[in-house]
């Protein structure tokens, strides 16, 4: 399951080796969380230029599934949420969601984002910049 960041390094050119993973492999066997779809699209809408920008986010994500935020995602949510506030480690608003959408689908979550969700029990992490081929 993909994180925003490395979507956006992605569709950028700076994640060289997550080109050639995903080059290796069939993007449809990577979930990308409905948030991160939002986040995306939400990059695309404030850049100055949004129409372009668009067509680039929605191209990228085409291939991809859009893992959406159900029940089972939920549950993870209040869970990780829960847990991290108790401990007075939180994350961010949406990092929580994506998580959660990772920890329900039993998913790895590709990030380069580990300082935040290492905290996360349970949640296996993986780093494209860093990936022996």
């Amino acid at each position: 399951m993909l994180d925003s960041c490395v979507c956006i390094d992605f569709m950028r050119g700076r994640l060289p080796l997550g080109y050639e993973v995903l080059r290796k492999s069939d993007p449809r066997l990577f979930g990308i969380p409905a948030v991160v779809a939002a986040e995306l699209r939400l990059g695309a809408e404030k850049s100055r230029n949004a129409e372009r920008n668009r067509l680039l986010v929605e191209s990228f994500l085409l291939p991809f599934e859009i893992v959406p935020f159900d029940t089972a995602c939920s549950i993870e949510y209040a869970r990780i949420r829960a847990e991290l506030e108790s401990k007075g480690t939180p994350i961010g608003p949406n990092d929580y969601l994506i998580a959660a959408t990772a920890r329900a689908c039993g998913a790895v979550l590709v990030t380069n984002n580990d300082s935040e969700f290492k905290r996360v029990n349970d949640l296996t992490l993986e780093s494209w910049y860093e990936v022996d081929l």
